[in-house]
């Protein structure tokens, strides 16, 4: 019985150490030195040394520990590496937005209406806003797909009384040179960086020059929630301009970083796997109630595409209400919202 448990504790302990051992080895190789020759020695001299001292040390105990005690020094190491503000970022995440509130008037500074002539041909426009909050409508949820459904871009507009909108997208700060991947992205390879837009940017610029699909969602979410969560996005924003957080894409991303500010208001519903497979939160809000729900999933979703609407708009001053002209859904007095 005691051998038995033994084998137990080893198979346990090995389908924690090895995943952890290859996750150290990812995170030397991607956030390691500078010099890729440096990065792959340590990248490939971890897990050979892991594994040399699970074979040579006994006890087996002795050897476990010691391979966690390696573990946790790589770690230690890689929650210490500091984002920075100061780099050479790419032109359309140059400038940091930041706001001051006033009463009801919000004032946002560097708010970005691009021009776009291809993805990576434009004018840059960064402007500065304000908003009336006291006029405030709702929040309405953009999902953007690029390519497999399981996986999509959230962005979050609040609508206003005067027909304005502010977009908010949760997007990693990119370096000039420098390309976003998925897999790097569970690394500290990106600091995160809110986008404030016009729609005429964020929206136009995935439907007209990406090829992306977009779906818009009115949220059955109250004014005063609407105002909370803006209100908890510009203190983020702020936060940001001065102490700059690392992006990952399992638990600081577009749509996790949106749950952490509803969490914040008190507005989170029970967590839901479709929160990380968030081509799928469009039928999980559904299910919640947080959406219209008058008709079936299928036709609401087939009704609520954007793509080509938003094509056809262009640059026109009302593209925005083009977008939205009898969609089904609207906003309302509900509570809960996500």
């Amino acid at each position: 019985m005691k051998k038995w448990g033994r084998r137990v504790a080893a198979v346990l302990l090995s389908t924690v150490l090895v995943p952890a051992v290859a996750w150290c080895a990812a995170a030397l190789w991607f956030d390691g030195p500078a010099s890729r020759w440096q990065a792959g020695l340590l990248a490939a001299g971890f897990p050979a040394a892991c594994l040399a001292i699970a074979a040579g040390l006994r006890p087996p105990r002795r050897a476990a520990f010691a391979v966690v005690f390696a573990v946790l020094v790589v770690a230690a190491w890689w929650i210490r590496i500091p984002p920075s503000n100061d780099r050479d970022w790419q032109r359309d995440v140059a400038l940091p937005p930041t706001a001051e509130l006033s009463g009801s008037r919000l004032t946002v500074h560097n708010v970005r209406n691009f021009d776009y002539r291809s993805e990576t041909d434009f004018a840059e426009r960064w402007e500065t806003r304000s908003y009336d909050l006291d006029t405030l409508q709702g929040i309405d949820i953009f999902l953007c797909y690029w390519g497999p459904t399981l996986i999509a871009h959230t962005i979050v507009s609040w609508e206003f009384a005067d027909g304005s909108h502010l977009a908010a997208s949760i997007e990693t700060r990119k370096e000039v040179g420098e390309g976003y991947s998925a897999v790097r992205g569970f690394f500290r390879q990106f600091e995160i960086y809110y986008v404030l837009a016009d729609e005429r940017d964020v929206v136009r610029l995935r439907t007209n020059h990406r090829g992306e699909r977009l779906f818009l969602y009115r949220m059955k979410a109250s004014p005063a929630q609407a105002r909370a969560l803006l209100v908890e996005y510009v203190k983020e924003i702020n936060g940001l301009a001065v102490k700059p957080r690392w992006y990952n894409a399992l638990t600081n991303s577009c749509t996790t970083a949106i749950r952490h500010h509803a969490r914040r208001i008190q507005a989170a519903k029970p967590w839901d796997w479709r929160i990380l497979a968030n081509g799928h939160a469009d039928r999980m809000s559904y299910e919640r109630g947080s959406i219209d729900t008058s008709l079936p999933f299928e036709e609401l979703r087939r009704r609520s595409e954007v793509t080509e609407r938003a094509r056809a708009a262009g640059q026109a001053p009302d593209f925005s209400r083009r977008i939205r002209f009898g969609l089904p859904g609207g906003h309302s007095t509900e509570t809960s919202w996500k």
